[in-house]
C-alpha cells in the first residue's frame, strides 16, 4: 500500500533530486565541457549540432522547472526522450557509469525515475500545477 500522509513527500524529494540533477548536468556542458565541446562531442557521435543546444537547454530549464515546481509532470515526460538519448549514447561502452566514456545504467535509470515523476504528478510545493494546462491529468478523487 501507499501511505497517503509519507507519498506527498516522496514525490517532492523526486522531483527536487531530478531537478538538481538535471540543472548539473546542463552547466557542466556549458561550463566545464562549454557550449563548443558540447557541440562537437554530439557531432562526433552523429548528432546533429542542434541537439546540443536543445540538450542544454532542455536540462538547465526543465532542472529549474522541476526544483520550482513549475509543471513538474509535463516537464519529467519531456525529459524522457532526452536521457533515451544519453543512454543510446552510452550503450556501447557497457553497463557500469564507471566505465571508460561512462555506462549505460545512469541514463536510463533517470529516464526510468523522470517517467515515474510524471505518473506520480506534480506532488506539493508546486507553483503551477500540469493539469491546469492538461485538465485530463487532474487526479481522480477518491
Amino acid at each position: 500500500m501507499i501511505d497517503p500522509k509519507t507519498a506527498p513527500y516522496g514525490v517532492l524529494a523526486l522531483r527536487i533530486a531530478l531537478g538538481v540533477m538535471f540543472l548539473a548536468h546542463g552547466l557542466l556542458k556549458v561550463f566545464v565541457f562549454t557550449v563548443p565541446g558540447t557541440v562537437g562531442f554530439f557531432q562526433s557521435i552523429g548528432y546533429p549540432a542542434v541537439a546540443a543546444y536543445f540538450t542544454i537547454g532542455a536540462e538547465i530549464a526543465g532542472g529549474i522547472a522541476l526544483i520550482a515546481g513549475i509543471l513538474p509532470r509535463l516537464v519529467a515526460a519531456a525529459l524522457v526522450p532526452v536521457l533515451i538519448g544519453a543512454t543510446l549514447v552510452h550503450i556501447p561502452n557497457g553497463w557500469l557509469f564507471t566505465s571508460a566514456n561512462g555506462g549505460w545504467e545512469y541514463p536510463a535509470f533517470l529516464a526510468v525515475a523522470s517517467a515515474v515523476q510524471a505518473l506520480l504528478g506534480d506532488g506539493p510545493a508546486t507553483l503551477l500545477r500540469s493539469e491546469r494546462l492538461l485538465p485530463q491529468l487532474r487526479p481522480a478523487q477518491a
